[in-house]
Order: structure tokens, then sequence, then C-alpha cells
């Protein structure tokens, strides 16, 4: 998922999503602890998604949703 994605969603939606990558993460870390095998790339994708949904949902909260600077 891309910046630019997520800067054409509305912050409910940007929220859903956010939900959802905190579910995958908690999910990965029960995988991970209960000994199944999963690949370890996905649990640095997943944080990094977070990340960038956050950094958006911040941007929207303050009122500058291009990211630019005024």
């Amino acid at each position: 998922m891309s910046i630019k994605d997520l800067r054409g969603k509305t912050a409910a939606e940007l929220r859903d999503e956010l939900i959802a990558l905190r579910r995958e993460q908690f999910n990965l870390r029960m995988a991970s602890a209960s000994g199944q095998p999963a690949r370890p790339d996905q649990h640095g994708k997943v944080r990094k998604s977070i990340a960038r949904v956050k950094t958006v949902l911040k941007e929207l909260g303050r009122g500058t949703a291009a990211g630019s600077k005024a």
C-alpha cells in the first residue's frame, strides 16, 4: 500500500485500515509464539504499514493532507 493510496482515503477508512493492520500484527505475533512458521518479513512490512497509516492520520489531524509544508 503506497502513501498516495492512503492519502486518498478518509479518516474513518484510515482508522479501519489501522485496526485491520493491528489485528494482522497480533496474529503474526501469536503465530510466531505458538511455533507456527511465518514469513519473517511480514512483521516488518506490517509495522511499516501501521506507521504510514498513523502518519497520514496525523497529517489529516493537522490539516496538511497533502503533506506539504506551509
